[in-house]
């Protein structure tokens, strides 16, 4: 993603490359179209709910996976038609789920009360449902596990008899049939071999149940658009292998990409406000945060770009980045005997799209701005105090 011109924006903000997240949806849909009949686009809504985003998603021709009866309205706010929605998720209210059901939406099933809120349904009418399935990665692809006990709270697990349990309750339901599978699990490594087993788990549960399915839901989790990684292709390709040799081809497949789709398209700009010598190191303070980048704290440096606007030229041995909050641990990446950063310098991340934007507190500074990289338009105004307590009794 290239940079667009400088200092035509108000920092911090976040900048959209729209023709980059068509041409990634345009290349997952490519390679589902190569390898499968009837594959779907579900845009993970969870990754980044930008409402904008979410609007060059429906026109993209994805539907929306949704995980929660807000992420359900903002979905039809957006555009979405209601047979457009994938409902995941525990955060499913009654209405929206039965709503769902009612208008044709993917629904699978992950708790027990939504089976109970089944038998609500038009007894006249038939309905079909999907219900997902645990996965312990540790269990079914140890190489790819982030923990010894890499576990799941979600689903109903087939190693014991909840899953089985699920199957029956739904089957006293006369006018409710399951027709899909929901497998998704993200894994350490995001590697082809485990989106093989994961497949290759889903077909043993498939059999021993005698499941009669329209569609395998394979979730999300994929690399897709960094180099020495795997791509769409070769995702689709091993997924492909493995249901040919499950026989289970004519299953429809359905995807739900976030990271793959929207990590590359934003980038966030942020400028140095001030900078401090402590000792022999200088601290330089962005009108930026850490929370807007890595809400979670997890990283200790970024795909970045450093932009000096002044004629200092000086070498610092050591330079500690921060963002503007009072928190003593927003520090966002060290530099070490690089040019010296001065006010009015600006400083890009690069790849911030995923699970920042829909993560980043209303702590301190609110909202930042996000602009169009096409157009320089402004997408979303910076929120003050006034959209902050819209919504309160004063």
């Amino acid at each position: 993603m290239d940079t667009i011109k400088h200092m035509l924006y108000n920092t911090p903000c976040f900048i959209l490359d729209e023709v980059e997240f068509k041409r990634n949806v345009d290349g997952f849909r490519l390679a589902l179209n190569h390898y499968f009949t009837n594959g779907l686009i579900g845009f993970s809504v969870k990754t980044n709910s930008f409402p904008y985003l979410l609007k060059l998603a429906k026109d993209c021709g994805c539907y929306a996976e949704v995980v929660s009866y807000s992420e359900y309205e903002l979905a039809l706010m957006c555009g979405f038609a209601k047979d457009k929605i994938i409902y995941n998720g525990p955060m499913k209210s009654k209405e929206s789920f039965l709503d769902a059901l009612e208008h044709g939406a993917i629904v699978n099933i992950e708790t027990k009360r939504e089976i109970e809120w089944l038998r609500l349904l038009d007894t006249n009418k038939e309905y079909q449902v999907g219900i997902r399935l645990n996965i312990d990665i540790s269990h079914i692809s140890p190489g790819d596990a982030k923990y010894d006990n890499d576990d799941s709270r979600f689903g109903f697990s087939a190693e014991n008899e909840e899953f089985l349990l699920a199957l029956k309750k739904i089957s006293e339901i006369s006018n409710i049939t399951i027709k899909g599978l929901h497998i998704h699990r993200t894994s350490k490594t995001r590697s082809v071999n485990f989106y093989q087993k994961l497949v290759r788990y889903g077909a043993e549960v498939i059999d021993k149940y005698h499941l009669k399915l329209q569609y395998l839901d394979i979730g999300g989790g994929y690399f897709g658009i960094f180099a020495n990684k795997p791509t769409y292709e070769d995702y689709c390709s091993a997924i492909a292998e493995e249901l040919k040799r499950q026989k289970l081809e004519y299953l429809n497949i359905i995807v739900e990409p976030g990271n793959a789709l929207t990590a590359s398209v934003f980038e966030y700009h942020s400028s140095v406000i001030d900078t401090k010598q402590v000792g022999e190191t200088l601290f330089v303070t962005t009108d930026g945060t850490r929370n807007d980048v890595d809400p979670l704290f997890q990283k200790s440096d970024y795909i970045k770009e450093l932009v000096y606007h002044g004629k200092n030229q000086d070498i610092v041995a050591h330079q500690v980045i921060t963002g503007c909050t009072c928190l003593e641990f927003d520090r966002l990446f060290e530099l070490c005997e690089q040019q010296r950063l001065d006010v009015g310098d600006e400083i890009i991340y690069k790849n911030v799209g995923a699970y920042t934007m829909c993560l980043s507190p209303l702590f301190i500074r609110y909202i930042p701005r996000v602009y169009s990289k096409e157009s320089g338009e402004l997408l979303r105004q910076e929120w003050t105090a006034q959209e902050y307590i819209a919504q309160c009794k004063m």
